[in-house]
């Protein structure tokens, strides 16, 4: 392989490993705020019928 082969393949990687970290960063943030919102439900829900 060449120079230029290994450093394209290096950057490749990293690319791809910052993708799927993205990707699990924001899946993790969409589950935290709907389970958040899910409790301010509930909790409202309860306040109102009381």
């Amino acid at each position: 392989m060449s120079k230029n082969g290994k450093l394209g393949l290096i950057i490749g990687v990293i690319s791809a490993v910052a993708a799927v970290t993205a990707a699990i960063t924001a899946f993790l943030i969409v589950r935290e705020k709907k389970k958040r919102d899910e409790e301010e439900l509930d909790r409202y829900l309860d306040c109102s019928i009381q």
